[in-house]
């Protein structure tokens, strides 16, 4: 799984991790973590792009057990507090059946799920942030 969080700053993290990890904390924990007042370290975040598993964050639908943390809660309050630019890749999320209004309706399926503050869009939208930055980190799983 993976979260790429662009910065100006500049410096480019990659988070990566399951989104549920019971007992442990997982690398999209430590990504909010590290990312206090939305860029921490006198960084301003720019961008979040969500790939592969990471993109599972995104939908509206995901419900932990009571006594586990609600990682894709705690990413979307993260994500509105700081009024980051959240995008979530478009073909990795298809594949695992979040999507918003627009691709429910290109696709005739009954519903959509994509949690608000997030948007779909294409692995361009990483390629422009990893080309304002200077630096990458990455959290492992």
């Amino acid at each position: 799984m993976a979260f790429f969080l662009l910065t100006q700053g500049y410096y480019y993290e990659v988070c990566t991790g399951r989104v549920w990890r019971s007992g442990q904390q997982s690398g999209t924990t430590k990504c909010i973590a590290l990312c206090p007042g939305g860029g921490g370290r006198g960084h301003e975040i720019v961008r979040l792009f969500f790939y592969q598993d990471g993109v599972n964050t995104a939908t509206a639908i995901a419900q932990p057990p009571q006594d586990e943390s609600n990682l894709p809660e705690e990413w979307q309050q993260f994500i509105q507090a700081h009024n980051l630019d959240a995008v979530v890749c478009i073909a990795a999320a298809l594949r695992r059946g979040i999507v918003n209004q627009a691709e429910s309706d290109r696709y005739e399926l009954p519903g959509h799920n994509l949690r608000k503050g997030y948007e779909l869009s294409g692995l361009g939208q990483l390629l422009d942030g990893a080309l304002m930055a200077d630096r990458l980190i990455t959290f492992g799983a």
